[in-house]
């Protein structure tokens, strides 16, 4: 029982500390502006991991690996508490590649989480800060299902496909993660 309440309480601080690194990284990626309530709350989780390895990792390209190598860190740090919670039953070698496909899981999921705000926001059509950055994140990503699904009763059904895509690689993630562990 106990391992599992740490177990729960580890996933929400890593994939909210992890998920906002991870959105930082995207935000950065796509130049989105930090000026707005989405950004300056993210520059608040995130900041006093990233600018530190900032220090020592530059940037490539548009890509901030400061901010990638954090989303692995947090990861890694969460793994290894649960591996020295449990008794040490899986071996420490393994650690690596758990933090990796954890990192792996929480992008899907973020992005499953940023499509599904984001179709919530088109239909009560939100003009808000939220609304505009949840929409430029979105857009590159809609861009090629838009291209190949037309509206349907006036309806865009980009989302739902990229939903239906996200799914099948969390499915795909999962499989490969166990043969991996095996």
């Amino acid at each position: 029982m106990l391992y599992q309440i740490a177990s729960f309480l580890l996933d929400i601080a890593a994939g909210l500390l992890g998920g906002a690194c991870l959105l930082r990284l995207y935000m950065q990626h796509q130049r989105v502006p930090f000026g707005n309530p989405v950004g300056r709350f993210v520059f608040a989780l995130t900041d006093w991991l990233v600018l530190p390895l900032r220090k020592v990792l530059p940037a490539v390209g548009r890509w901030d690996t400061a901010s990638l190598v954090g989303v692995y860190l947090i990861e890694l740090a969460q793994f290894l508490i649960l591996w020295l919670l449990m008794g040490r039953v899986v071996g420490l070698a393994l650690l690596p590649a758990l933090a990796l496909f954890g990192v792996l899981r929480l992008v899907v999921s973020g992005l499953t989480g940023l499509v599904i705000v984001y179709a919530i926001l088109s239909w009560v059509r939100a003009d808000s800060p939220l609304g505009d950055v949840i929409d430029r994140l979105c857009a590159p990503l809609l861009r090629p299902f838009r291209r190949v699904i037309p509206l349907v009763g006036g309806i865009d059904l980009s989302p739902l496909a990229l939903l239906v895509l996200l799914q099948v690689a969390a499915i795909v993630l999962g499989y490969i993660q166990a043969a991996v562990l095996r």
